[in-house]
């Protein structure tokens, strides 16, 4: 109901009422008057600080980009999460799940575009506030650098974002385990631990052996350039056929 509403059966129940004076009609327009301005007045603020996290959302982020809440301009986190149903409600923002969103869009075949899960497990595990937090492990990490050709049916990350040893979430269709690290990673011991990350899993998933798995290990160690110094240090935090698996990978040498 309405503020225009509401003064208008007062003053209406107050011109039956004998009793009530012609002050009390003008005491009553008067509030009327001031409480329906007072509610166009934030009415109007609230439509232009919608209007201005819309702008922001448009000029910061593209097609497919995850949008997370505290990324977003705004002293209260309640007030913005309200703004941000307006506009899901609104269709102009498409909401993952609590707290994320996304720009709606459509492909070039015409169907109704998604989530970047690339972008959203970089940002929620891989590079969190900015930071150097986790890194891609597994099948997926095997697959990337030419261990093997199988397709991972799920993405792999080990992450400082874990709370527990071992995670599962499924997003938008797709599973996403995350796994706590030995140690709190950051950006100087990130391919140190990924590299034991591989030596880990190396007999599980390559599919290639001798000399062929030796150079394909060697151009690995190349491209993300670990710090053995710190691979030493770890290394005691990984089973023993770590160890086994970089002496038969032929880079035992990297570690005397």
């Amino acid at each position: 109901m309405t503020m225009q509403v509401i003064c208008g059966r007062l003053l209406s129940a107050c011109s039956e009422n004998s009793y009530r004076s012609e002050f009390l009609h003008f005491i009553l327009e008067k509030r009327a008057i001031q409480e329906y301005y007072k509610y166009e007045k934030e009415n109007f603020i609230n439509m232009r600080y919608l209007i201005m996290i819309y702008d922001y959302i448009v000029s910061k982020y593209t097609n497919g980009e995850p949008i997370f809440l505290n990324e977003l301009p705004g002293e209260s986190r309640d007030y913005l999460r309200q703004e941000m149903k307006r506009l899901v409600d609104e269709g102009r923002l498409e909401r993952l799940y609590n707290g994320v969103y996304y720009l709606p869009y459509t492909t070039i075949l015409g169907t109704k575009g998604r989530v970047s899960m690339d972008q959203y497990i970089k940002k929620r595990y891989l590079n969190a506030d900015g930071k150097t937090t986790g890194y891609v492990t597994g099948m997926q990490l095997a697959n990337q650098y030419g261990f093997t050709t199988q397709n991972p049916s799920c993405y792999e990350i080990c992450s400082n974002e874990a709370t527990t040893k071992q995670r599962k979430q499924e997003v938008d269709g797709n599973m996403i385990i995350v796994y706590k690290p030995v140690a709190d990673i950051t950006e100087r011991n990130k391919t140190a631990l990924q590299f034991l990350d591989l030596m880990s899993v190396i007999d599980k998933y390559s599919e290639i052996t001798g000399s062929e798995l030796t150079g394909k290990l060697r151009k690995f160690v190349a491209s993300v350039k670990p710090d053995f110094s710190l691979v030493k240090e770890y290394i005691k935090y990984y089973p023993d056929k770590v160890f086994r698996n970089i002496y038969e990978g032929g880079l035992i040498s990297e570690l005397v």
